[in-house]
């Protein structure tokens, strides 16, 4: 059927206000996050409830239209973007918002897939609970897309990824049926999870349309230090004697070379270094309590003894909030100061945590010697071992980012575009040795349609059968999110 038929049964079938017409409400939805795929749609639904969502996947499937879902269209990885063909639904699910629940005495709460991940956490605390998902974007990230991409963060050292956050979800299938597991049970062992075969699957195998999340106590307490280290190996150390004296009170343990504050005091308004002095590498750690506990006390005490074992080691905490406040801003600026300094490769990595001095000593050799053109900035999530392993261009260059560079002719200098050019080879080299190092391709950002030949390559046979068969299962007409992830 043409296009525009399909549009007016599509308006019919709706009802006014489901489809969105103005062009600039409908264009920042058609390029994804860092301007690597611009798509185009045959229209752009934005449903109002779950019963909205069913009649939307019900016309989908039968006439075999794709679907695209699409939450806060922060994706690094094209996972919520449409194709070029002009024949694919986006699904942009922000109306759906409402907090439906929140049961404090059962520490859990009830949202649909379109909340902000910000307004639940401000929810949770108003009710005197904590949630503990944290990301550089919660201001404009949704809860359905933070679990269709099973996302980490900030705090995944203590709390886990997102999967590990849900009860239960509420999910409409490929085939328009609803599958209402909104329960808020901690035991409930009856067969199959399947909110965790959808908490990941980046929407290839349903919508997900609201969740039941786990809440904890508020946190009454909290100490945050800055350190100065020589090597990631004495980052490794701090970090066994964290764990070993703090306990499940150390929520947070960010790993930063000295690159990444020169970038962000270079780039970034207000950032300053905070030690003054240079070090190779640095640690911004935090500890948390839901009980009043004098915390800066034991975390000075163990930064004190750490100093004494492996010298050299400085650090400062933070005396007020605002000094916190100051901390976090300068780690996640960093994405930021790298998109201002030039065009940049990324690679969203992880090994396992032992793992992370050799493997970055190695990969860092292979960078110096291979890529004399560019700069690493090697930074992320130590404690749970996800590395951003970025490359900069550094010999020139504008401030476009590598998206922009590929998406749009001239954006960046002649020699920055051939920097650009040998991404496929550098990223090979960097997956390669990630491999061998047991790791994983993709620690939180998902596949999407960028990572989709790197995970052929590198997942094991029986894997991708299995996944295939499982697709092919609940989504026998290939309409959710074709051309992602598989």
């Amino acid at each position: 059927m043409p296009r525009e038929p399909l549009r007016q049964e599509l308006q019919a079938l709706l009802g006014d206000g489901a489809l969105l017409s103005e062009p600039a409400a409908i264009a920042p939805l058609l390029v994804d996050q860092r301007r690597l795929y611009q798509g185009r749609a045959l229209a752009v639904a934005a449903p109002r409830n779950t019963e909205e969502v069913v009649r939307i996947v019900r016309w989908c499937n039968q006439h075999r239209v794709a679907l695209v879902p699409q939450g806060g269209n922060t994706s690094y990885c094209g996972g919520a973007t449409p194709d070029e063909s002009g024949r694919q639904l986006l699904l942009t699910l922000g109306r759906m918002n409402r907090i439906r629940a929140l049961d404090a005495a059962n520490f859990s709460m009830t949202v649909e897939a379109g909340c902000v991940l910000a307004t639940v956490q401000r929810a949770a605390d108003t009710a005197e609970r904590y949630f503990p998902l944290s990301l550089g974007s919660e201001g404009s990230c949704q809860i359905g897309g933070n679990l269709s991409t099973n996302a980490g963060g900030l705090n995944v050292v203590r709390y886990g990824m997102a999967r590990e956050l849900v009860l239960g979800i509420e999910a409409v299938l490929p085939d328009g049926s609803v599958l209402n597991g909104l329960k808020s049970l901690r035991k409930d062992n009856t067969g199959y999870d399947l909110k965790s075969l959808l908490i990941g699957a980046e929407g290839t195998l349903g919508v997900i349309t609201a969740a039941t999340l786990k809440l904890w106590p508020k946190m009454r307490s909290s100490a945050t230090a800055f350190v100065g280290l020589a090597d990631p190996a004495q980052a490794l150390e701090l970090l066994g004697a964290l764990r070993a004296a703090a306990g499940e009170r150390l929520s947070s343990f960010e790993l930063l070379p000295r690159i990444a504050i020169e970038l962000t005091a270079r780039h970034i308004g207000g950032v300053t270094d905070p030690l003054g002095t240079p070090f190779p590498w640095y640690v911004l750690c935090e500890l948390t309590a839901a009980a009043d506990e004098p915390l800066d006390e034991l975390l000075q005490q163990i930064l004190g003894e750490a100093a004494a074992r492996t010298p050299p080691l400085d650090a400062v905490l933070a005396t007020s909030e605002r000094v916190r406040a100051a901390f976090w801003r300068l780690r996640e600026s960093v994405p930021d100061a790298q998109r201002r300094s030039g065009v940049s490769l990324k690679h969203d990595i992880s090994v396992p945590v032992a793992s992370l001095p050799p493997f970055i000593r190695e990969a860092s050799q292979w960078v110096h010697e291979h890529v004399p053109d560019g700069t690493l900035v090697c930074y992320g999530h130590a404690g749970d071992g996800n590395l951003h392993f970025n490359v900069n261009y550094t010999a020139g260059g504008g401030v476009a980012s590598a998206g922009d560079a590929v998406s749009a002719a001239g954006a960046a200098s002649p020699a920055a575009a051939t920097f650009l050019a040998r991404e496929p080879q550098i990223r090979r080299a960097i997956h390669d040795l990630v491999m061998r190092f047991q790791g994983s391709i993709s620690a939180e950002h998902g596949i999407g349609r960028l990572k989709r030949e790197e995970l052929a390559r590198y997942a094991q046979a029986p894997t991708l059968a299995a996944m295939r068969a499982i697709k092919q299962a609940l989504d026998p007409n290939g309409i959710m999110n074709p051309g992602k992830l598989l």
